[in-house]
Parts: structure tokens; sequence; C-alpha cells
């Protein structure tokens, strides 16, 4: 029997290993011809033939290369129902590494489940996010996207929905592809190349081997290149009143001091080269609005706002024909990405006097470390009650000698799978065994400071913090005094077997029954190792030790009923179980096995050739990453915004309103979040040159992991004191507040909105002129406040408490005028206004600051613009032009995800109009 699927048989296996329903069809009635047109979607456009029971966008080869995208991110995270993702640029001041991932309709990263050829893939980090740099692009023959969740398949993390990146296979020849642009303004220039070869035909050869690979480059984009990114001191105007948004830092250089008292509460903060200068700063630093005495220095001229990186993708594939019922097949995948994200001059506090307690006698006395700095620069600046209450003098220094802070981060995916496909008797199956690793490796490579080098430099009498320029004696200690090396390593390793199969059961009305069963079994492992301590850098806190795993097993059932010829159904179930976390490093188990039954019912009507009625109810579950439940009370740098100090007159206080540290710590009593969810639409397609649909969708959740926000924490501290812990400085021995941050299960979410979308066509004379319009508009997004199962609040069109924005609309058009060897694209991206994060700023003319100050951020549009021509049939060029308009990122106040000012990164491109060119040659 020759090797080719029945057609209920096939519908059930593409809805298991592709996505679930998105290619069902009404029993034995359709022809092979219908059927070859779901094998090779050649197009984006949605055709009622291959539309499914439950909601699945499509994105083609062509679609993929007409959008100008470089990179998976870029594909992905430009789709009008993607809302709520990590974007690369957060590297700037993070330990993310430039990861990047997808999360639909702003529910979360962590509620959309990423597969590679219908399998996981290793997560980054001890959760399930995926990171999209570990998807070989090359390689992607299309991609599907369920907007729709998929727990009863899939098991946890499906409850938004599922994408699913199809990679190439069979293939037979090769293709080479090159690719180079850049801004028109300075900087950010990147290039790809990449070679794909095939060998082998699978029904005639019997065997099949396929290899991609491909290597891009992106050179940085300093901040100092964009003037709506350039400074941390902004001035801006709004309904004629003149302000100034001051984001600088009093760690600086020359250094400002903090002079802390035994007996009162209020320490005094200062920049001895203000005084000294008739109130004038040094270069690249400004009087800070919060304080007139005091310098800030503008960390956000030096940042690069887009980082330098270079990243590598491999993957083959060889499939081997067994016979004319089975196939035996293997892949390989793997990604280097290699990431440098520079920032300011690394902020060290040095201590210049220190109330002491004296070992022999056991009397506290004030012990000053650096007589000469205190002489000259702080005690002509203080009264005499001052000098004589004296707790301790804190130099607050920047090391701008050492240059920038450079973090290489070094992130590799390796992905492997070996398994057999075909049929067995009635039966067609599919079973593989997969090994995923995701590990990555941190670099401190300059900026950074050996410990005993640099308390060497402290011991110089010729060091002086307070000094504009450091002496040549001083100068000639800081080469030796650079700290390179690896600050930590991580990976996550994924071991798993899954099975699914299907086959045909009985008649019904509409044609064949089918069923499908299958399970998966999954062991996690996450490991982290410090590879420098605080030996090794100057005021470092030491990355933490990791060693857990645990384990996860599934099994599932499906059931499709063609009930009448234009009327199926599916009824779905599945039974998860995750064992608790074995703390490997501290030999124990940390907490509970949890357990979940999900299920989903779906329906697809077709009363007319020209209409479908679809829709579909089910449950989902989230499983808590590994850290969630197991990590200690670790660091986990600081706070994103300033805050005054949270009990005024303790001498936990920091001097003046500033960025406090920040700890976490895991909560072994977390449990599995729930979902309920439903879609509801429809698509008419009156003729084949017009075809609209929409889906409504809604999703809520219970039990959500909820985490007191520094926002909240910080605003009343009296109800939120369990969110306060302690934190010792390495450098100075001083003890201050740091935030603490928890996950609790008390969260509920509430999530609704239509993916709806229109396309059209029509042939001139002259050639064929076809328009896509595709949007997301929100209905709701509402969730509990931290801490609360009751009070809600929402993230829709406003920057909200987990410090982002839930878009009310979204939406793409994409016009394409075909006239034989050569076609235009036009692109328009559209994203609404919102309202801007709460910020402090200073109000110019009543000289005063005004805090709880919200920008109303207008809409951002862009439109792109890209032709293709075609020599023959092995040759294509396109070039194209992102931003046509030049349009600026509006201006943003927000101070997270990301050391960037004066935009949000998340929200708009700061390239601006750019250029590319991409060459293609097939043989």
């Amino acid at each position: 029997m020759a090797f080719k699927e029945k057609i209920g048989a096939r519908s059930v296996r593409l809805a298991l290993t592709v996505l679930a329903g998105s290619v069902l069809f009404s029993g034995q009635s359709m022809a092979d011809e219908a059927i070859q047109k779901v094998e090779i979607t050649g197009s984006s456009i949605k055709r009622i033939a291959v539309e499914g029971a439950l909601p699945v966008q499509r994105l083609t080869q062509e679609a993929i290369a007409k959008s100008g995208a470089t990179s998976v991110a870029d594909l992905i995270q430009a789709l009008p129902a993607m809302q709520g993702f990590t974007i690369g640029a957060v590297a700037a001041g993070s330990d993310s590494g430039g990861n990047t991932s997808a999360s639909l309709h702003g529910i979360g990263e962590s509620y959309t489940l990423v597969l590679l050829n219908g399998r996981r893939i290793a997560p980054q980090g001890s959760g399930t996010t995926v990171n999209l740099n570990a998807i070989p692009m090359s390689a992607v023959e299309r991609v599907e996207i369920l907007t729709d969740g998929a727990s009863a398949l899939y098991g946890s993390d499906a409850i938004a929905g599922v994408l699913n990146f199809i990679l190439k296979k069979n293939q037979q020849g090769a293709t080479l592809e090159a690719t180079y642009g850049g801004p028109e303004d300075k900087g950010g220039n990147a290039w790809n190349t990449s070679v794909t070869y095939g060998f082998g035909d699978l029904d005639e050869d019997r065997f099949n081997v396929l290899v991609s690979y491909r290597h891009d480059e992106q050179s940085k984009l300093v901040a100092t290149d964009r003037t709506f990114a350039n400074t941390s001191h902004l001035k801006f105007a709004r309904n004629g009143k003149n302000y100034i948004w001051d984001r600088t830092s009093t760690s600086a250089s020359p250094a400002g001091a903090t002079v802390a008292y035994n007996n009162s509460t209020t320490s005094t903060a200062f920049t001895p080269y203000l005084r000294q200068n008739q109130g004038n700063c040094p270069d690249n630093s400004y009087v800070t609005t919060s304080n007139k005495n005091a310098c800030g220095f503008d960390t956000g001229s030096t940042v690069e706002i887009v980082p330098q990186s270079k990243r590598d993708s491999l993957f083959s594939k060889a499939t081997y024909k067994l016979n004319d019922n089975l196939n035996a097949f293997a892949e390989l995948a793997y990604s280097r990405y290699d990431l440098t994200a520079r920032i300011a001059a690394n902020p060290i506090p040095i201590s210049i006097a220190q109330t002491e307690k004296d070992p022999v006698t056991g009397v506290e006395k004030l012990v000053f470390k650096n007589p000469s700095a205190y002489a000259n620069y702080v005690q002509p600046y203080l009264s005499p009650a001052q000098q004589a209450d004296i707790k301790s003098i804190t130099a607050n220094y920047r090391s701008t000698d050492f240059g920038l802070r450079a973090s290489q981060t070094i992130t590799q995916t390796k992905h492997m799978v070996v398994g057999v496909e075909g049929e067995l008797g009635a039966w067609n199956f599919e079973s593989g065994l997969t090994w995923s690793q995701n590990s990555i490796d941190e670099r401190y490579t300059s900026g950074y400071q050996k410990n005993q080098a640099f308390k060497d430099i402290l011991a110089n009498p010729d060091f002086n913090p307070f000094a504009t320029t450091q002496k040549p004696s001083v100068q000639a200690q800081v080469a030796g005094a650079q700290f390179v090396g690896s600050v930590r390593t991580a990976s996550t390793t994924m071991r798993g077997v899954d099975t699914h199969g299907s086959r045909e059961l009985f008649s019904l009305p509409g044609g064949k029954a089918s069923l499908g069963i299958g399970g998966d079994y999954r062991t996690y492992r996450y490991e982290q190792s410090p590879g420098a301590t605080g030996d090794d850098i100057y005021s470092f806190n030491t990355k933490a030790a990791y060693d857990m795993s645990r384990d996860t097993y599934g099994a599932f059932v499906e059931l499709l009923a063609p009930l009448a010829k234009s009327f199926e159904m599916t009824v779905g179930g599945r039974y998860d179980a995750v064992k608790a976390i074995d703390d490997k490093l501290n030999n124990k188990t940390i907490g509970k096995k949890d357990s979940a039954n999900t299920y989903k019912v779906s329906a697809r009507w077709q009363p007319v050739q020209t209409l479908l009625i679809r829709g579909s109810y089910g449950t989902g579950f989230k499983a808590p990453s590994m850290l969630e439940i197991a990590q200690p009370l670790v660091n986990a740098g600081f706070t994103a915004k300033k805050f005054d100090c949270p009990t005024p007159g303790s001498p936990l206080c920091r001097g003046e309103t500033t960025q406090y540290n920040a700890v976490s710590q895991g909560n072994p009593e977390l449990q599995s979040e729930k979902s309920k969810q439903f879609t509801l639409g429809f698509r008419v397609e009156p003729s084949a040159a017009f075809s609209f649909g929409a889906d409504l969708w809604d999703v809520k959740l219970s039990n959500a992991v909820s985490e007191i926000t520094e926002e909240q924490a910080f605003a009343d501290p009296v109800k939120y004191a369990t969110s306060f812990s302690t934190y010792k400085e390495p450098s100075t021995g001083n003890t201050y507040y740091a935030f603490k941050k928890l996950s609790v299960n008390i969260g509920k979410k509430e999530y609704r909105g239509i993916d709806w979308d229109l396309s059209a066509n029509h042939k001139f004379d002259f050639g064929k002129l076809t328009a896509q319009l595709s949007g997301t508009h929100m209905l709701h997004a509402n969730y509990t406040k931290a801490g609360s199962n009751n009070v809600f609040t929402s993230n829709m069109n406003f920057f909200g408490d987990t410090n982002e924005v839930t878009f009310r609309n979204l939406m793409k058009l994409t016009t394409t005028l075909d006239t034989g060897r050569l076609s235009n694209t036009v692109t328009v991206n559209y994203r609404n206004g919102y309202t801007d994060a709460a910020a402090t700023v200073y109000d110019v003319a009543a000289a005063k600051e005004v805090k709880g100050f919200r920008l109303q951020v207008p809409s951002y549009t862009t439109f792109d613009w890209q032709a293709r021509f075609a020599f023959d049939k092995q040759t294509t060029i396109r070039a194209g032009i992102k931003n046509l308009f030049d349009r600026a990122p509006p201006l943003s106040l927000r101070a997270s995800s990301g050391h960037q000012v004066g935009f949000d990164p998340r929200y708009a491109d700061p390239m601006m109009r750019s250029f590319y060119i991409t060459g293609n040659y097939k043989f």
C-alpha cells in the first residue's frame, strides 16, 4: 500500500501534529485535490476549504519574505494578535541575553506555547518560555498560529494559544540568499546570508537529506544617534507647559556624597563639584530636579539602544523510507546567538568614613577611610553640628575611567529528534524521542572591576572619587583592574518521548468518525553555576547556584464526529501530571505533585459553500516555573523606578529618592493556574475575490500567580510590609531596605477580544491587486491587583501595574500589485495611542516636582514598501524601505524594560527609515 493517508485519518493527524482542529474536513466527501490544498499553503489568505473548527493564522514563505523581517522575532512580534512579549533590546541593562518571546493577545509569554515541527523545544530559564532566537529562520516553510487555547491537546502553557514553526522537508536542490540593510541615519546596519541544500527524493530514492545554514550580524545603535533617545535629562512640553523628566543618576564622575548621621534621620546628599564650581555640573551631568545641590549623570546618553549581535543557525533533517508505509526521520537544529549589550559605566559606592566597632574595646567610633577626600570635598559643606554627628560618608562614584559596562551573552540551543511516522494497519501514527537544550554563558567584557585590583586603586593616595580626572598613577592601574570573564552559566535541558496516532472508526451521516490518541513524558532540568564571585569582582553579588529538575507526563484522546455533511464536532480531553521539584544541590524535594484534567469541545458548521460558522469551549492550565516554586532568597538587581524611603527616619533608608535593591524568593506552595475559554467565529467568502472572517475569543484565568509590584509596595509600605527585606552593600557594608519579590496563587485575569481579517483581490489588464487587512480588537484586559482576588484593574490602552500596555486596536494592511515578474507591496502597521506610565516630572514655570504625571502617547503608524523582481525562475531580488515616512517613536516616560529612555522600544522601532536589499538564487 502506498504511503498515503486516508482523508479522515489525515485530517485528525494534521489536527494532532500541527495545530488541533486547524484543517479538519467533513469526512470523505472531499477529493484528493482539496487535500493537496491543505498540504501546500500557497497564500496567507484564509480559504474556507482549509478552515477548521479553531481559528488558525498562517504565514507562508512568500508572506514571510514580503514582511521584510530579518529574524523570527521581527516576524512574529509584528502580528496584530501579538502583545506582551519580550524584545531583544531589553538586554540593555538586564541579564536576558537578548531573549525574545511570543505572547498572544497580551495574556503573557508564559501562556503561549511555541513548537518546532509540532514538538516542544527547550525553554530559556526554569519555565517554559521559548527564546525565538532558537528558531532557524532560513529553514522555516511556514508558521501556523492557533489563537485559541490548546491545553486539552498539548498540556501546560497553551492557554493563550500555540505557535508552530513548520520547517522545510523533501527539498531538492540549493537556495542561496543574502540580505543587507540599514537605517538612513547612523548606526544599526545589519546583514545575513543563508544556504539551503536538499538531495534525494523520498518517493523515488527512498531518502531525503536537507541542510540549512544562516549567519546574521546586527551592528549597534547608540542613544546619541537618535534625538528622541539621547538623554536622561529630558525636556518636553505639554499643554503649554515646559517640563523636565529627570532620569539621571547621582552616582556620577566626579562623585556625589551622601552623609548619614547618628542622631538625625535625614541624610545630606550633595555634589562637591557643584559647590566648588558656582552651581555648574561637569560634562554629561545636570543639576537634579529633586535636589538642587546634586548633579545627576546622564546615563541614558551612553546606552546602546540596539545591542550588537551575531547569530548562526543550522537545521538538518534526514528522512528514510523504510517501506511504503513507514518513514524514519532525524532532525537537528542548532543556534548560537552572541549579543553584547553596553550601558553606562559602573556605579560604585565608596566608603569615605564608616562607624565601626572597635574589636578590642567594643566601642563604636568613626573611621575615616579617605581623610583627604573628607577634608577637601565633604567637611567644608557640613556644619560643626553635622561634623560631630557623622555616622557614615559614601562617595557615589561612577567608574567612567573603566568605560561602559559591556555584557556579552552567548546563547546556544541544541535540539534533536529521532522518530518514525507512517501507517500501521488502520492507524496513522508518529513517535519521537527529543533531546533539547538551551544554554547561556554570560560574560563581562569591560566596565567591571577586579576585586583586589580595585581595592589597590582605592588604597592609592592619588585616587580621588571627587576629581574630574584621575592622576596618571591611577590611570596606569585601570587596565589591569578590568575584569573579563564569565559571571554565570545556565542551561535548561529537556528530554522527552511522545507518540500519537489516529484512525477512522465508524460511519456517520457526514462521513467517517475519527479517533486520535497520544501521550508524552518529559523531564526538565535547570542548572546555573556562578562563574565569578564577590572575591573576583568588586561590589558584586555572586549569582545563585541551581540544579533542579522535574518530570511531567500526560495523555490525550480526541474524537472527530461529522454529524452531517455540513456539521462536525470534535471532543477532546487530556490528563497531565507535574511532579514536585528535585533540588539536587540541597538534596530535597520542593513543592507538591500537581495534576490537571482539561477538555475541549469544538464545532464547525458550513450551511452553504460560502459561509462557515465555528466555535469552541475548553479548559486549560499552566504549571509554575521551577524558580517560582524553589528559588531561595537571592539578589534581583534594583527597582525599575526611584522611590522615597518606605519608612522615613529608619537607619535602613538611603539618603534620597533613589532606586532600591531588589531580592526575590520562590514559594513552595504555588499551584497550577487554571483557565476557561471559548471562541465563536465565522467566515464568509461570496467569491474567490473576497473573504471576511472574525473570531471572538475569551479567556478567564483563576488561581493566577500574582506578585506585589514595587509601586504598590512603596506606595503603602505598612500594608505590604512583607514585601521588604534588607540588603547589605558588599563595598561599604551599609545595610538598606530592599524590595522583595514573592509570588502567590491569588490572582484572576480576564481577556476578551476579536481577531478579524479581510482579503480581496482584483485582476486588471496589467496585473493582479491583492489586499489583506487584519487586526485584533481587544474588549477586556482585566486582572486583579497584586495580592488581591477581587480588586480588578486593567492595562487597556493604559500603562498598568504590570509595566505594559494592552492595545485595544492593532492592525496590519498588506497590499500587493503583481504585474508578472515585478511585484510591489505596501504594508501599513497601526497601533493606537495610550496613557503612559506615571512619572515624576519637574514643572519649570512652577519650579516644583509633579508626581503621578502621565503622558497621552499618540497612535503609531508606519508604512513599509517592498519591490520584488524575478529575473527568471532561479533568481529573485527584493528591495524595500521600512518606515517609509520616517516616523519617530512617540515620547514615553516609562522606566522599565531596558535602560533606553525617551521611548518604549517594545512599541516603536528606533531605527527610523531604513533600507534593505535581498538576493535569492535557486539551482
